[in-house]
């Protein structure tokens, strides 16, 4: 967020014990902190986006949702973290159901992964092809706009459906070899709320999140003895 000149407020939503070798535990915040910590933040700021990333409990998915109902932020954008990339689960099955239910159609835009999406719609995904049905099966759950990210595939292909036009648009990349990998899917989320913030619409806003994760995977911090943090 700094990096694109916005400030961000914080709610955490789960306490981890992680390093880049992997997510090791995960503590979740009681709902009701989650909850009070939204309406002082919303209290006093003045909010231009918001994120959502690793929910971590039903509870915590819950005290987002009626935080979205009531107070119905312009950009919101949905990142559904469900599992790490070192396999450990940071959803449960209840909080899934919750996202998908609920919190699909309260965001602007939901940026699932090929992983997320398969987990989110039951089907295999792939290929582009793959990613056209998941992403339309996703518009059918509820959600306004899609970005399924495919920065595991060669070439990286990223594929969106919006509401605002029939046409599916894709972006396709070239294959960075880097070893910070980890935070990827947080960083191009995170960095589209900031354009959408900075008042970018929402095509332009996804381009500049893809060209500004682009450019971290080519030069990342490179601490850690696994994957290390890509910005």
């Amino acid at each position: 967020m700094a990096a694109h000149r916005c400030y961000g407020v914080t709610c955490i939503t789960a306490l981890t014990v992680q390093s880049t070798r992997g997510v090791r535990r995960v503590q979740p915040v009681a709902g009701q902190v989650i909850a009070d910590t939204l309406e002082e933040l919303a209290g006093d700021m003045e909010i231009a986006a918001v994120k959502i990333g690793m929910l971590g409990s039903a509870d915590a998915a819950r005290a987002v949702t009626a935080f979205l109902k009531r107070h119905q932020p312009v950009n919101a954008v949905l990142d559904p973290v469900l599992i790490s990339s070192s396999g450990m689960k940071l959803l449960s099955a209840e909080g899934g159901q919750i996202l998908k239910e609920q919190l699909l159609a309260l965001a602007l835009i939901v940026t699932p992964n090929i992983d997320e999406a398969a987990a989110l719609t039951g089907m295999s995904v792939a290929n582009l092809d793959e990613m056209a049905s998941a992403a339309a099966r996703l518009r059918a759950l509820g959600a306004r706009n899609v970005v399924i990210t495919g920065g595991h595939l060669d070439p990286p292909v990223d594929l969106i459906s919006a509401q605002s036009s029939k046409r599916l648009v894709v972006l396709t990349g070239k294959k960075i070899a880097s070893r910070g990998t980890h935070g990827t899917g947080c960083a191009f989320s995170t960095a589209l709320a900031c354009n959408l913030a900075l008042g970018k619409d929402l095509l332009n806003a996804i381009k500049n999140a893809k060209r500004f994760v682009e450019a971290a995977l080519k030069k990342p911090p490179g601490v850690g003895k696994g994957l290390g943090p890509v910005i």
